[in-house]
């Protein structure tokens, strides 16, 4: 890393193949987990929110994000999961629905956003598309979307079964005390927002979330203005390189607003 770059403090838990953002806790105390992708990650973000929640709360936070991550990743890690089985509270950010294995296609199994290849009938239903070019899921689902609407619509709304299964699995499997997380530049409401692509998280609308709170303690909602969500980078560390994506992020302003919301919430189950 280059002068001046955010020490991320990379570690792992147990046998985990993925590596978070540290410094690594002891995990003996009483703890909160947070599992979810980039935002909870807190790329080019000093103080993410998990850290500012910890210092409100007085508790150790393990940070179980992982950029780009989709539930898949998570699912094929038993020590993470384990980590989260053992919390006093387990907060989960929502994640789009974009980054996981369906009936249409593969990712890889850690890097989520990676697409890997299609199934026969993704290669049927879409026969004049060479899956060869894709190397990422989002640049494949445009480019279906470009060529074939239509045929698109029902790819998507097999990502959305396949996300309500995966998440229902997900946090059954973790138990306990669970806080679902939505950060975002726009409502779970909002139909267009939740329907178009390239807005996370992807395809996920109210109904999908509805569907989860029977099996959560709590739901918190930050939604911020394109403004907010585009916001400064003034805060954030980043090289010149990183720029585009830096901009791309949630900004500091959000993780702070994101860190007073969860800590409100969090207070009352601990």
């Amino acid at each position: 890393m280059g002068g001046g770059a955010i020490d991320y403090a990379p570690c792992r838990y147990g046998k985990s193949r993925i590596a978070f953002r540290g410094p690594k806790k002891k995990l003996e105390d009483a703890y909160v987990a947070f599992v979810g992708g980039t935002e909870t990650y807190g790329k080019f973000i000093p103080t993410p929110f998990v850290s500012q929640v910890e210092g409100s709360l007085g508790i150790e936070c393990v940070n179980l994000g992982c950029v780009n991550a989709g539930i898949d990743a998570f699912l094929a890690e038993p020590a993470v999961l384990g980590v989260t089985q053992h919390a006093d509270v387990t907060v989960v950010q929502i994640m789009g629905a974009q980054n996981m294995s369906n009936r249409y296609y593969k990712v890889h199994p850690r890097r989520n956003d990676r697409f890997i290849s299609a199934s026969q009938m993704m290669q049927m239903v879409f026969h004049e598309v060479d899956f060869s070019e894709f190397h990422f899921n989002r640049h494949m689902l445009q480019s279906l979307k470009t060529v074939a609407p239509e045929r698109y619509t029902m790819v998507r709304e097999e990502l959305r079964m396949a996300w309500s299964a995966r998440m229902k699995l997900l946090l059954n499997t973790i138990g306990g005390k669970v806080v679902l997380l939505w950060v975002a530049d726009h409502s779970p409401d909002d139909e267009a927002a939740t329907t178009e692509l390239g807005r996370d998280p992807l395809f996920v609308d109210r109904s999908m979330v509805d569907e989860l709170m029977p099996l959560v303690d709590d739901l918190v909602e930050v939604v911020v203005s394109p403004n907010e969500a585009e916001g400064s980078t003034d805060e954030m560390v980043f090289s010149e390189m990183e720029q585009v994506a830096a901009k791309r992020m949630l900004g500091p302003s959000v993780h702070g607003q994101t860190a007073t919301a969860l800590t409100k919430v969090l207070q009352g189950l601990i």
